[in-house]
């Protein structure tokens, strides 16, 4: 790691050492981690990748860090935060737009140029490059309705392009999901022109149900559960069994919405884990149906 550090010093390339996560995640939970590394254009990105490949670590792109739970423990991989990659355009109707992109600017900007499509987007506080990789969506909606390409870091260097049909967008999962090692470096989105007094009217009225709903006054990471097939939506599942405030330590079941885990009192990365396998396996041993976490959990293998 010493040998990674002086190399991107050396480049110019900004660094955070031993930061703490709970400063860069939803939840407000985890540990230390040893690297951040903001590369501020494509070819810093290049270079920074080259630099840990040769250092045999690995790395993570870190967005908003809304959907993550990290452990407690240190991490000491090298996460990637593309804070640079924030350029947006607006071209007809079509937006151009960075993968540090952040998504409610989107959808404003949408309204803005009358463009309707984005309107499910307003009240996710991820990034473009985050709501691609887990194809980020609400009301019926996600990003594989919008997007048009996407190009992308391979992980042998190349920067090319992809499809909409090669991204695989299907619910809350994408080929980024399941090939960690490609990177989204921006997109295209593609809309529709529309009203933009009926699109206003449509994005206040969701934040509305959002902040009726949801429990956006505590740290969480949304929805911990993938709404199951052909069964009720996770939240009626778990709140149907009664665990709607149930404790773990400071990590609780919103009494709001039982779908969403949030940090009441101080809780650590442990209690959030503890609450979200215990709920999983309340659901699975009383209904049968076992519940796919929506959240990544990183730095908790043994």
């Amino acid at each position: 790691m010493e040998g990674l550090i002086e190399e991107l010093k050396k480049l110019n390339i900004k660094i955070e050492e031993n930061v703490l996560l709970s400063n860069y995640t939803s939840y407000k939970v985890g540990g230390k981690a040893r690297l951040i590394v903001y590369p501020s254009n494509e070819k810093a990105l290049v270079e920074t990748v080259k630099l840990i490949n040769n250092a045999n670590l690995k790395f993570k792109l870190l967005g908003n860090g809304t959907n993550l739970l990290f452990s407690s423990k240190d991490y000491n991989n090298v996460l990637i935060k593309l804070s640079s990659f924030n350029k947006i355009e607006v071209k007809g109707n079509k937006i151009y737009a960075e993968a540090g992109a952040p998504l409610p600017r989107l959808a404003v900007l949408a309204k803005n140029a009358s463009l309707t499509g984005l309107e499910f987007a307003a009240g996710i506080p991820g990034t473009l490059g985050g709501a691609i990789f887990q194809n980020a969506g609400a009301y019926k909606s996600d990003m594989g309705y919008v997007i048009q390409s996407v190009k992308v870091l391979t992980p042998d260097y190349r920067i090319i392009n992809f499809t909409n049909k090669e991204c695989e967008f299907h619910y809350r999962t994408s080929f980024f999901t399941t090939h960690p090692g490609y990177i989204c470096l921006s997109a295209i989105i593609s809309l529709k022109y529309g009203s933009k007094n009926a699109i206003e009217s449509v994005m206040k009225d969701r934040l509305d149900r959002r902040l009726a709903s949801q429990p956006l006054s505590y740290p969480s990471a949304g929805s911990v559960f993938r709404n199951p097939d052909n069964a009720d939506p996770a939240g009626k599942l778990i709140e149907d069994l009664g665990l709607k405030g149930l404790k773990i330590g400071g990590a609780e079941v919103s009494t709001k919405h039982a779908n969403f885990i949030i940090n009441a009192n101080n809780a650590k990365a442990e209690d959030i884990h503890k609450l979200i396998l215990f709920v999983k396996d309340k659901v699975k041993k009383e209904y049968g149906i076992d519940l796919k976490i929506e959240q990544e959990f990183v730095n908790w293998e043994n």
